[in-house]
């Protein structure tokens, strides 16, 4: 059986997840599955604000179009806004391309009638539901939930963050009618076993819902050659403008764009 390289990319400016995220991972990975786990050289801490989502694009997609280059089968981009994921998708060939909020939702949608989404804060809400009706959700969508907790504060307190959880989740399932909860930020690994035991409905994790969505459709690839189709919205830019434009040089992307095209 060949070996799956998938790369989990923590898309902010410090490594201080990476490690717990890698040991997460390595205990849902197949067999045949080989994981690493980084982040970002530089930017912010958190991505709960547009403009600190703005600031990462750059570095996100030459990481992603590096991991294709280097071999790698997948890469899943770790924030549940699901940032630059289209436009991750339109610059690589083969490799797949997975984000928490896409493959979370075609998760909870198929276990349930109806979903809630535990957001970190009432901030967030505006974008995410623009995701949930992107992604064609919208009707069954029941509830977001609101901790009023950052991205930085579900591991500082564990004890108070699963209180927190279990009380929106109870609510979202006994008020809102909820059939499946989504935990809206990978910040919320870890919690997603307890807590589907004390509301009794699939609670679906965020890290692991895209990372087996990718083994997923690395398979699929590998099996069928089911690949993301270039003949539309995902055509890939013609390296040769990039060139010609000398954007390689200009956002520091120098070796990824020379391949003739």
């Amino acid at each position: 059986m060949s070996k799956k390289r998938i790369l989990f990319i923590n898309p902010v400016g410090h490594n201080n997840w990476d490690s717990a995220i890698k040991d997460y991972l390595e205990e849902a990975r197949s067999e045949s599955t080989i994981v690493d786990v980084i982040s970002l050289q530089k930017g912010p801490h958190h991505l709960e604000y547009h403009y600190y989502e703005a600031l990462i694009g750059v570095d996100l997609l030459n990481t992603i179009k590096w991991a294709e280059k280097d071999g790698y089968d997948a890469a899943v981009i770790g924030c549940f806004y699901d940032p630059f994921l289209e436009e991750a998708r339109e610059i690589c060939e083969r490799m797949v391309v997975t984000a928490p909020a896409e493959s979370s939702l075609q998760l909870a949608s198929v276990l349930g009638d109806s979903f809630s989404i535990i957001v970190g804060r009432k901030k967030w809400i505006p974008a995410m539901r623009r995701n949930v009706l992107k992604y064609g959700y919208g009707e069954k969508l029941a509830s977001f939930r609101s901790l009023e907790l950052g991205v930085l504060d579900f591991h500082a307190d564990e004890y108070r963050t699963r209180n927190r959880l279990v009380e929106e989740a109870r609510k979202a399932v006994e008020e809102d009618r909820a059939e499946t909860i989504v935990l809206g930020c990978t910040m919320q690994f870890g919690f997603y076993r307890e807590l589907q035991e004390m509301v009794g409905v699939p609670v679906i994790d965020v890290v692991l819902a895209p990372f087996k969505h990718a083994e997923f459709l690395v398979d699929l690839r590998d099996r069928f050659g089911w690949v993301t189709s270039k003949v539309g919205g995902y055509e890939t830019p013609p390296a040769r403008e990039i060139r010609e434009w000398r954007l390689d040089e200009q956002y520091a992307m120098a070796g990824l764009w020379s391949e003739k095209k």
